[in-house]
């Protein structure tokens, strides 16, 4: 085994138990955790697409970290609200500092703020609703067994390129292979944990469906964030996870996977 392997394994061990950690605790470690991502993301996405270091990125950064201070704060009814707000400190400085920005800058920033931040606060947010626990964990069941399953089936029945352009390798029996898989993945772990899913009434059949489900939204996140790449001509959003590139690499399906598992999860739970 190669030196990329070990160290990539290392940084996988390291981020996984900070995982477990904040997952167990909840409350405002993992908050915090969820918080101090969203910076980090900000941060690459702005700097590949050319307005890190601006007064732009800042307004993006602060509008998105006054709508995680919302979502901690319990303040449901005014989300839409403060995420408003936090529209209009980017339009200020685009205002305010005309003409130094381009339309396109201010699209780019909106962008990362609902991209990341919102996008992300969802997984505090299944953390707090009932049996959150064991609920947070299906966001990572989705993804991940999304990947790992479509990959296996994708070496060994792919024939149908989902997306050539794109990303060449995957297929579309890979891509089913993957749903397939995670909805497989969720059924075991409602098997496991069925007892502690008291919000549901077909534990078994919701986890299941759920999980399938998450994965082929996951599937949506990897691409877009791919497509992200090609247009800016990377390889990785940053060096900072030694072996996995950025935080954007290693949580581009998981993203999107938060917020659609919360509403079905609400919804499923509501009934």
């Amino acid at each position: 085994m190669n030196k990329e392997f070990w160290i990539r394994l290392r940084s996988s061990i390291l981020i996984l138990l900070i995982i477990l950690l904040c997952f167990y605790f909840g409350g405002i470690a993992l908050f915090l955790m969820i918080a101090v991502v969203s910076v980090i993301g900000m941060f690459e996405l702005y700097r590949v697409c050319g307005i890190w270091k601006t007064g732009l990125a800042a307004a993006g950064i602060a509008g998105g970290c006054l709508y995680l201070e919302a979502v901690y704060l319990g303040w449901d009814a005014w989300l839409l609200l403060v995420l408003i707000l936090g529209l209009m400190l980017v339009i200020g400085t685009y205002v305010f500092t005309f003409p130094r920005y381009q339309i396109e800058q201010i699209a780019v920033t909106v962008f990362g703020i609902l991209y990341i931040p919102v996008m992300l606060s969802y997984g505090y947010r299944i953390r707090t609703l009932e049996g959150g626990r064991i609920l947070i964990w299906l966001v990572f069941l989705a993804a991940s067994g999304s990947d790992i399953m479509a990959y296996c089936t994708g070496i060994l029945f792919g024939k149908h390129k989902l997306a050539p352009l794109l990303s060449p390798k995957k297929s579309v029996e890979g891509s089913v292979g993957g749903v397939v898989g995670a909805g497989l993945l969720g059924l075991i772990y409602a098997l496991i944990f069925r007892d502690s899913l008291t919000g549901f009434q077909h534990p078994l059949l919701e986890t299941a469906l759920l999980c399938a489900v998450g994965g082929l939204v996951s599937q949506l996140g990897d691409l877009a964030a791919s497509a992200i790449k090609r247009n800016k001509n990377i390889k990785d959003y940053s060096q900072l996870i030694p072996g996995h590139g950025g935080i954007l690499d290693r949580l581009d399906s998981v993203i999107p996977t938060a917020p659609l598992l919360y509403y079905l999860i609400v919804l499923l739970q509501s009934r």
